[in-house]
Formats: structure tokens, sequence, C-alpha cells
């Protein structure tokens, strides 16, 4: 099966539900994840990239997410007393047909919702759209440091493959070293069992919002 970028649709679990990001959602988005917490892990460049306003971070935005080149998704949430409220983003992009790879990043969430179902059932829903549209290898990434999300990328069934040594300038002027982790395609039966049996133990209880 020849690889093929996925056209940009909304698309449903029982927790969460992806719909393309567009300019209309960053309000919103700036709202759930324009905080410290977030930047402190190296996303965006780190603490120093945090835009101080949502003005700054729609300018941030309309250059950090492939909007051209790869398909940036909002992340709602879907049933309970937060039905419908946007949490987070997740992009699929980096699309190499020939090689049959591509690559799932610029991930954030709120921190009300880290350690729901919420990462589990998005990257359910985005390697699922991956591979069954003939991918071969889905690359996820993080900062070398952030072991939060390298923990986070470990449990979703991800391979560590290393770490890309001085990857990338962080907006402080430092290096970031980037660990990179894969999923192969006769992996993904056995990662998607793993998270669909994650996400069997939240039952019905939908997504709540953490105290922080």
């Amino acid at each position: 099966m020849t690889a093929t970028r996925p056209a940009p649709e909304r698309i449903s679990g029982r927790f969460v539900a992806l719909e393309p990001l567009t300019a209309a959602h960053l309000p919103a988005l700036y709202r759930a994840i324009g905080t410290p917490q977030v930047f402190a892990g190296g996303y965006g460049g780190g603490p120093a990239g945090l835009p101080e306003s949502e003005a700054e971070f729609t300018a941030f935005a309309m250059g950090y997410y492939a909007f051209d080149a790869g398909n940036p998704y909002a992340v709602f949430l879907s049933g309970g007393p937060h039905d419908g409220e946007l949490v987070g983003t997740s992009t699929l992009s980096d699309f190499l047909p020939q090689s049959g790879s591509t690559h799932i990043g610029w991930t954030a969430y709120d921190p009300r919702v880290w350690g729901t179902a919420v990462n589990a059932e998005t990257k359910l829903l985005l390697l699922g759209l991956a591979f069954d549209h003939g991918f071969e290898r889905v690359k996820i990434q993080a900062d070398a440091l952030n072991e939060r999300s390298r923990a986070a990328i470990s449990r979703l069934g991800a391979t560590f493959e290393g770490v890309l040594r001085h990857d990338r300038p962080r907006a402080d002027g430092s290096w970031r070293d980037t660990a990179v982790y894969s999923i192969l395609a006769e992996e993904w039966p056995d990662v998607r069992a793993g998270l669909e049996a994650r996400l069997a133990r939240q039952g019905d209880r939908p997504v709540l919002f953490r105290s922080l």
C-alpha cells in the first residue's frame, strides 16, 4: 500500500475529538496550553518561548504549527461536564510517502488533563490514521530533558531510537537534544491493543479536569 497524506477532517473517539486546527481555535488553545508548566518541558522552544499574550501566541502559532505541510489538530473533550472544551493540540506531519515515514508531534495539553485518557486516545486516533494511510514508520520525539513527555511516549509502546545532539536551538539560545522514538507498522497491532486496554480501564467515565 502506497502511503498517502490523510485529508484533514474530524476524527472522533470516546473521550476526545480531533478537529483540523484553524486560526479560530487559537484563543482557546492559548488558554489551554499557554502556561509555564507546558513550556517548561521544552515546548515551543522552552520557557523563554512562552508567549505573554493571546496576540503573541497567535503570531507564534501561525509559524509553529505545520498548517501547510502537516495536519495540525485541536483536541476537544467528548462527554461529561467539560464536553466540547478545547484542551490541547497534536499534529501529524513530515509526510514522506516514498519512504513511508511520518511524524506525530507539536503535542501539548492543558495541564488539567495530564495523566488522563486524553493523550492515549489522541495518539490512538493519530497512529491509526497514519497506519491506515499506508505509513510504515511513525516518529515521536521530545526534548531529551523532558522526562514527563519521554515517559508518556514510552508508555505508548514506542521504541527509543536515540538522541539527536544539539538538534535545534531553544528560545533562550541553548541547544536542545532531541530524544527520538518510533512505532513501525508491524508493531502497531500490539501498540493499539495496549492503548485500547488503557482506555478500557477508564470505562464510561468522562475525562475530568485534575486539580493543579
